[in-house]
């Protein structure tokens, strides 16, 4: 049984309340929590994970002392729609990543907000995890690791992927303007994932790219669609869901409270989601969760899918082997939404490669065995921008020092105190084992 011990106390301006052992931190502006709606937020998430609070007067970077002490696994931080600006969003990006020596993001985080506090509650509250099983799409994307799904594309014209349960993807024709026909997917399939990619503003997604369609717009915390001939469908799907605008330009982008990604939130029943808050043209930040999460279903939390592509950002800007203007625009400008600690991930599928990490005293084990030869580590989905060749990631079972490698370093690993990157071989060779052996020890909290 887990005993947790309450505690309170003023560090340097910054209150803290927090229960020993816990891995969750909430993070808040003080104003924010003593508005009443806003604290019944922060206490559900307390009292939902076990959670630490810290609370700050202007910015966030006040509590980045006391996080690094923390360093929690997770952190939230709850901010009204007013507060959760693109500045915010690249406030959060840069203070997690100083917690300690290394360039990476150091705890999993989510920005919670909503378009008022009862609809952050909702978000807050909810708790029974997400096993996406149906997905709905604008774009393009690898059906085949889905149980079932609805994708259209902003790129060709009547495309419809159909997939269904046990069955392979099927191409049909879909209708020339698709606004009506999203709607009923949203309305009546009621997905567990959406995914758009195309031209995007704070307040409309265009929904065709290279041919006219029509658009899903918002107002005040509300969603519809609105075809090429202006007629209006409204959108009524509640069901729990994941939301990844991986291509879109400015929907994570929050300046008022007409912005789409509130009436996401609010209006179409999404908990979790990322999205870019300024015109996006790089496309790693974006596109790439979907090699994490859709690609290798299972592996991932939608949390965990966000993070490690970040890190896999973060580690080809420090080796120079991307572009590295192009890694350093998207490294602050991706938001991700919601409690980070909920679990969202796809349904189990097969994989192109099994994963593993095993532990024998101190001693750690982290094993790739390919599944596909040589397609292997080849990208599963081109569509899109910086899509495939991700490196392969694995979170530890604790924060850990003293690592030193026994075996394995040809492979060029990363061991950070939490997680494991291993750069994608690209090629596969039969003969070859995947594996990296490495010593550590249990760091001890703080």
């Amino acid at each position: 049984m887990r005993i947790a011990i309450f505690l309170s106390f003023c560090f340097t301006g910054i209150w803290c309340s927090f229960a020993l052992g816990s891995d969750y931190c909430v993070v808040a502006r003080k104003s924010t929590v003593q508005d009443a709606n806003w604290k019944e937020v922060v206490d559900a998430l307390l009292q939902k994970h076990n959670g630490v609070l810290l609370t700050y007067q202007t910015s966030p970077t006040e509590s980045l002392a006391e996080l690094s002490k923390l360093h929690p696994r997770y952190t939230c931080f709850v901010a009204t729609a007013d507060e959760a600006t693109a500045d915010f969003v690249a406030t959060v990006h840069k203070s997690t990543r100083g917690f300690d020596d290394d360039p990476f993001t150091d705890t999993l985080w989510g920005i919670l907000t909503g378009y008022d506090a009862a609809n952050a509650l909702t978000i807050a509250k909810h708790k029974a995890p997400l096993v996406v099983r149906k997905v709905a799409s604008g774009t393009e994307l690898a059906t085949d690791m889905c149980q079932q799904a609805r994708c259209y594309d902003e790129l060709v014209k009547n495309k419809l992927v159909v997939k269904e349960a046990g069955q392979p993807g099927k191409e049909v024709a879909g209708p020339d303007d698709t606004t009506k026909a999203l709607v009923d997917t949203l309305n009546e399939f009621q997905p567990d994932l959406m995914v758009t990619s195309g031209h995007a503003t704070e307040r409309n997604w265009q929904i065709g790219f290279r041919y006219r369609n029509g658009y899903f717009k918002s107002s005040a915390g509300q969603m519809y669609g609105e075809d090429s001939l202006r007629q209006r469908f409204e959108i009524d799907s509640q069901n729990p869901k994941v939301y990844l605008p991986i291509g879109n330009c400015l929907m994570g982008h929050i300046d008022g409270p007409d912005a789409m990604a509130l009436a996401w939130m609010n209006d179409v029943g999404v908990k979790q989601m990322i999205g870019y808050t300024v015109p996006t043209w790089f496309g790693y930040g974006g596109w790439g969760v979907l090699d994490y999460f859709v690609e290798q279903p299972g592996r991932y939390t939608l949390t965990e899918a966000f993070f490690a592509n970040h890190h896999a950002l973060v580690h080809a800007l420090q080796t120079k082997t991307g572009n590295e203007r192009g890694l350093a625009f998207d490294r602050d400008v991706v938001a991700f939404y919601g409690d980070p600690k909920w679990e969202a991930r796809m349904a189990d599928a097969d994989k192109a490669y099994d994963q593993t990490l095993t532990q024998d005293g101190d001693v750690y084990t982290f094993k790739i065995t390919p599944r596909r030869g040589e397609d292997s580590f080849r990208p599963i989905n081109t569509n899109g921008s910086q899509r495939g060749w991700r490196p392969m990631i694995q979170w530890l079972p604790e924060r850990v020092s003293d690592v030193k490698i026994i075996s394995g370093s040809e492979f060029q690993p990363v061991i950070t105190d939490d997680f494991i990157l291993m750069p994608n071989p690209r090629s596969c060779v039969e003969t070859t084992s995947y594996e990296v052996r490495f010593t550590a020890k249990p760091m001890l909290q703080k």
